[in-house]
């Protein structure tokens, strides 16, 4: 969404009293609010041989906008071995009252943390195949990804402490579930012969004990 270019949206987010933090383009009016911030911040960086950043806010109103909004200004330098230092001013507009750093490091950017789940439900459970030719059919295929999931939650909490503790969906699956086993079957049970050994097998062994196996 183009900040600049929706002002109804935060007028209705404010109005039911919506707590928002969008990201705005940089314009000359938002880079010369955040000049002296980021002198600021490339004599830091000069100093320091390193990526610097420093938090400001200001007061602004896009052209649009019927009255000023809190701005959140990222003043950012980086430095790359072999290359000259360069600017990057980053700017949100929000209404939230937190300090500008706070705002911007712990709510702004943990929005990538989301994106991660989307990712593991489009590609790791593959969420989007919903080629039935009836409606409730597909329906019913999106809860089975849901529910499965739901259970991949349930491993990746029990997954602390082992070899697989940050591991997604798409990773669990491939090291712990997809496994070569010998089936064998009788008249009153089919048995499922686990390998003896493979990359993940002390992993495996730790997390299911962790959900319940006895032996």
């Amino acid at each position: 969404m183009g900040a600049s270019r929706r002002p109804t949206v935060f007028a209705f987010l404010e109005a039911e009293q919506v707590e928002y933090v969008v990201g705005m383009p940089s314009n000359t009016r938002l880079e010369k609010r955040a000049r002296r911030l980021m002198g600021k911040a490339r004599m830091r960086s000069k100093a320091t041989g390193r990526t610097e950043h420093l938090y400001g806010e200001t007061r602004y109103a896009a052209k649009t906008w019927k009255r000023k909004r809190r701005v959140i200004i990222k003043a950012e330098v980086v430095r790359h071995p072999g290359r000259d230092p360069k600017n990057n001013p980053r700017f949100l507009v929000t209404n939230l009252p937190h300090a500008p750093q706070t705002v911007y490091e712990e709510i702004y950017c943990r929005r990538g943390d989301v994106e991660n789940r989307l990712k593991e439900l489009h590609h790791g459970l593959e969420m989007d195949r919903t080629s039935c030719s009836r409606f409730l059919a597909n329906q019913f295929r999106v809860l089975l990804s849901l529910a499965a999931y739901m259970l991949f939650q349930e491993l990746q909490r029990r997954a602390r402490g082992t070899a697989c503790a940050d591991a997604q969906v798409t990773t669990l699956r491939e090291r712990l579930i997809k496994l070569a086993v010998w089936v064998e079957r009788s008249v009153r049970r089919i048995v499922l012969h686990l390998p003896a050994t493979f990359p993940w097998l002390r992993t495996w062994r730790q997390l299911a004990r962790a959900v319940g196996a006895t032996s």
